[in-house]
């Protein structure tokens, strides 16, 4: 049996994973940012101009024929694309997914939007509207219950 945290470290080694500064760096006017947090989440704040595709539907998004189906990730299998989740752990499970379908130019954001934010890169609100940090830093602080701890 491996724990989810396994799984992730040995997917990160088949993944190219991006720091927030490496991807304000990329001057691709055709890269894709994908946010694959749930929408929920994107709503709350998001990264501008990037496209959610909720992880769980990932998978049937990036073929024809699903309802699911979103033609521009479809046909984008060469594109630049940075993957972006809350942590950069869903992410590098949807990148290295993404690369068993063909993809061939996909990096995970390391860190995730946690990370990006802590860097005091942008984002916005459902609204389109600027998120403050301090928004961001209380969104992203973790709050787990005692029952969802390990036990000592």
């Amino acid at each position: 049996m491996k724990t989810y945290k396994q799984i992730i470290s040995e997917a990160a080694t088949q993944v190219s994973e991006l720091f927030p500064w490496d991807v304000e760096a990329i001057e691709n006017p055709d890269l894709i940012l994908l946010d694959i947090r749930e929408p929920y989440e994107y709503e709350a704040m998001h990264i501008k101009g990037s496209i959610n595709v909720p992880r769980g539907i990932l998978e049937q998004s990036c073929e024809w024929d699903y309802e699911e189906t979103i033609p521009k990730l479809v046909c984008c299998r060469n594109q630049e694309i940075v993957v972006i989740c809350r942590s950069g752990y869903r992410s590098v499970l949807a990148a290295f997914t993404m690369q068993l379908m063909g993809y061939t130019n996909v990096h995970s954001l390391k860190t995730g939007l946690r990370g990006w934010n802590d860097y005091e890169l942008p984002m916005v609100n459902m609204h389109e509207q600027p998120v403050d940090l301090e928004t961001a830093d209380d969104y992203f602080t973790a709050r787990l219950r005692d029952d969802q701890k390990s036990p000592k």
